[in-house]
């Protein structure tokens, strides 16, 4: 019987990857996608809003200063969710399910290594990195107490609930993956006020939050390790390695789709780090500031992000499989609702910046600040997306060098050198607007790279 709920689960699987019409299979795909990536955004958000209801900009900015390094566990994630997943896909697609199943389980336990390594690195170097990111002595009590328990202790359960999530995604499972991600994020939304306002006293606040976020995400992880397990028996999916290791060339592939999909969310890591570095030496007011748009910006970006995951595994499988015309299909169908989408973030949140500043502090300074940094910053969205569905698109036909220098571009070469020199001409106005002009400069080179790569597979130059 349960050979036989295998084979039903692969025909379903495989009509949504090879028949399906393009529109409903991307739906189908990028919609939990989407629903967790904004669940996920809104319970980054409920942090923020949350500690903002003290009108503390200090606890405001100690939440703010700790999000890059929590964007680390997201980078480990994606060097075995992302690098192994398309892999598994590609895997898919040329019939190989045994080499598929251990990948699988390879990944997953390379990536709990990983977790226990970073969470160690983050405990020794706690104080020395938070005062490297900008925290004063104002906002380094508040930054330790977040930092422990969001990224130290949790960090282990967000990088498994990751790369476990994106494992499911892989082969057509995206309503299972995004229910536990979107799971977690209702439940800290839940917690958060109880540990803030009721169960913690006054000052504690910021304590409260971290701590509803570190028990959400343990709940997630639990909810993933049952529901693999489950899914093993109708799947190539295995959370124990079976019939021994991947073989080299899968191991290749992994690493070499999955550390340029790292480096490229390191590298957008280590431009906020930069962000808010500058940002802090104007003034904790203009850090706080920055740090709610930095989040709220994220919300359209989610959303593009959520299509481009859906878009993914379809892509990887018809590309293996030699379906060069449904690959293309998916492309420009999942790009031009992210476009359009894009555009419409931006004439929103220009026309509604203050209110959308308001609604996360009441402190006038902070939301004037704000307001100018939203408006300025929100331009660059539609170039984001574009800028993004590139870089998905190049991991799926494991073109991991050309996702890497697209991104390398994107922040190393052109964001942060700008970012630096604007600031230095125009202060808190050149870094807000650094995004737009960085994301417009590498639009470019990212067509340039695609017609590159469409002429040396011998494919139509075409967009």
């Amino acid at each position: 019987m349960a050979s036989l709920g295998k084979e039903s689960q692969n025909n379903d699987n495989r009509y949504l990857f090879e028949k399906d019409s393009v529109p409903h299979a991307v739906g189908v795909m990028a919609l939990p996608a989407i629903a967790s990536q904004l669940i996920t955004l809104v319970y980054n958000l409920a942090d923020t809003w949350f500690v903002g209801r003290t009108n503390n900009p200090y606890m405001v900015a100690s939440c703010s200063l700790v999000l890059p390094v929590f964007m680390i566990t997201v980078v480990i994630s994606n060097i075995f969710g992302t690098g192994g997943g398309t892999l598994i896909s590609r895997l898919i697609g040329k019939r190989k399910e045994d080499e598929a199943s251990k990948v699988s389980s390879a990944c997953i336990f390379m990536a709990l290594v990983s977790a226990l390594v970073f969470s160690i690195l983050c405990l020794i170097g706690m104080e020395p990195l938070l005062r490297f990111l900008g925290a004063s002595e104002n906002v380094l009590p508040y930054s330790k107490q977040y930092i422990f328990f969001v990224v130290i202790v949790g960090g282990i359960p967000v990088i498994m609930s990751n790369t476990l999530s994106s494992m499911l995604r892989s082969i057509g499972l995206s309503a299972k993956a995004s229910f536990g991600l979107s799971m977690g994020g209702l439940l800290n939304i839940a917690l958060d006020p109880i540990f803030m306002f009721a169960i913690l006293p006054d000052g504690k606040q910021v304590l409260g939050a971290a701590l509803a976020t570190m028990l959400s995400n343990v709940v997630v992880l639990i909810y993933f390790i049952i529901t693999y397990k489950k899914t093993e028996k109708d799947t190539i999916l295995r959370l124990r390695a079976e019939g021994g290791a991947p073989s080299a060339e899968s191991i290749k592939s992994i690493f070499g789709v999955g550390l340029p999909a790292a480096a490229g969310v390191f590298f957008f890591d280590l431009c906020n780090m930069v962000i808010n570095r500058l940002s802090s030496a104007h003034g904790d007011i203009e850090l706080a500031a920055i740090g709610i748009v930095l989040k709220v910006e994220r919300l359209p970006l989610n959303i593009g992000i959520g299509i481009c995951l859906g878009m993914v595994p379809l892509i990887a499988y018809s590309y293996s499989a030699g379906n060069k015309e449904r690959m293309d299909e998916v492309f420009r169908f999942g790009r031009l609702v992210g476009l359009v989408i894009g555009i419409f973030s931006v004439i929103m949140y220009y026309v509604f910046a203050p209110n959308i500043m308001q609604a996360f502090i009441g402190d006038e300074e902070t939301v004037r600040f704000g307001t100018q940094f939203l408006r300025a910053r929100c331009f660059a969205t539609p170039l984001m997306f574009l800028c993004f569905s590139m870089v998905h698109f190049t991991q799926a036909i494991g073109r991991g060098r050309e996702s890497f220098w697209m991104a390398f571009i994107r922040q190393i070469v052109c964001n942060i050198p700008l970012l630096f020199l604007l600031n230095s001409l125009f202060g808190m106005t050149g870094i807000v607007w650094t995004q737009a002009t960085a994301d417009l400069i590498t639009v470019i080179v990212s067509y340039i790279i695609y017609f590159r790569i469409r002429k040396q597979e011998g494919w139509d130059i075409k967009l």
